[in-house]
């Protein structure tokens, strides 16, 4: 009588694998995860960017959304002077600057920049009615006659305006580009346009009739304001 009949376990090897079973598992072992990962957020991110765009979702705040907070100190009051100057005429005036800067031996593409900036401004011309002294009003004992001597009108600083003012085109060699990752170059060249247009106004101001007008405008001004007062005659010179 022969004892049990033992028999040999089967390992997994000897195990046949299901039908289709190697190809799942080869397209699963296709991609790795490090390649499917980033892909998968590039996508996920891709939608969140579109969906900002198109408004996000309504109801869900937009975590791309940006707002402008103003933490600026309050304005202080310096000083305060007291003005006696009569503002006659005004003039209106717009420049355009070029400014360049230039490398001496490598291209302005390498090395240089160039600003072109459209500036818009106004120059006042104003007669100082302060220095009027004791001899520059005379009137007549039985006042109907009256003679008033006024100084010459001046002009006053060119006043850029900023918010007709702009930066048309700004250009920078490569160097000077990075050299941005240290200092804000373009504030500078910014300034500089800004000052030479003010510069230039200024200038263009003293080549008017300015002076002349705001002159005109005074006299017509304190002959119109003696004449109410009951004065018959009134004389306005320049001196």
């Amino acid at each position: 009588m022969s004892g049990p009949r033992r028999t040999r376990p089967q390992r997994s090897e000897d195990v046949p694998a299901p039908k289709g079973a190697g190809e799942r598992t080869a397209g699963r072992r296709g991609v790795p995860w490090y390649v499917s990962l980033p892909v998968t957020l590039a996508v996920i991110l891709a939608l969140f960017l579109a969906m900002g765009n198109l408004g996000w979702l309504p109801g869900i705040p937009n975590p791309f959304g940006e707002k402008t907070v103003d933490r600026s100190q309050p304005a202080v009051l310096k000083s305060v002077q007291n003005m006696s100057r009569y503002n006659a005429a005004t003039g209106d005036f717009q420049v355009i600057v070029d400014l360049a800067n230039e490398a001496k031996f490598l291209p302005s593409a390498i090395l240089g920049s160039r600003s072109l900036y459209v500036g818009s401004g106004s120059v006042e011309a104003y007669v100082d009615l302060g220095k009027l002294g004791a001899d520059s009003v005379k009137v007549s004992e039985d006042r109907r006659t009256a003679s008033v001597t006024i100084p010459h009108a001046q002009l006053a600083g060119a006043a850029l305006d900023v918010e007709r003012s702009y930066m048309y085109s700004h250009e920078r060699g490569l160097f000077d580009r990075l050299g941005d990752l240290f200092s804000d170059s373009t504030a500078e060249d910014q300034h500089k346009v800004e000052m030479l247009a003010v510069e230039k106004i200024d200038k263009a101001a003293k080549d008017t009739e300015l002076t002349a007008t705001a002159e005109t405008n005074t006299k017509a001004m304190l002959t119109g304001l003696l004449t109410s007062l009951g004065f018959t005659q009134v004389t306005v010179t320049v001196a």
